[in-house]
């Protein structure tokens, strides 16, 4: 199972693209646990996940996130601002498992 952390301002903006995303690994089978939680929650969650996608209202947060990911050897990385707006879950997810590898 790969779990994925989707991280935004709050938590709550990214939940279509949760929801999406997990349309999308049930239509292909992908085992996966996929959740979303806020900037905040970031370094408590950093074992929980295998991936971490930043929200793009977040962007600015990225290289704060990269220097905590990286100590783990965690990969994080931003979310595509046109799949995010279209709530692309499959894109996102795609995006996601290729950093999980």
């Amino acid at each position: 199972m790969k779990k994925i952390l989707l991280i935004c301002d709050m938590g709550m903006s990214t939940s279509l693209v949760v929801k999406r995303m997990q349309e999308a690994a049930t239509e292909q089978s992908i085992d996966t646990l996929i959740e979303a939680k806020g900037s905040q929650d970031f370094e408590d969650n950093i074992n929980e996940f295998d991936c971490f996608l930043i929200a793009p209202q977040i962007s600015y947060k990225l290289t704060d996130f990269k220097v905590i990911a990286d100590a783990h050897q965690k990969p994080v990385a931003l979310i595509n601002m046109m799949d995010y707006g279209m709530t692309d879950g499959k894109k996102i997810l795609s995006q996601a498992l290729e950093l999980a590898v």
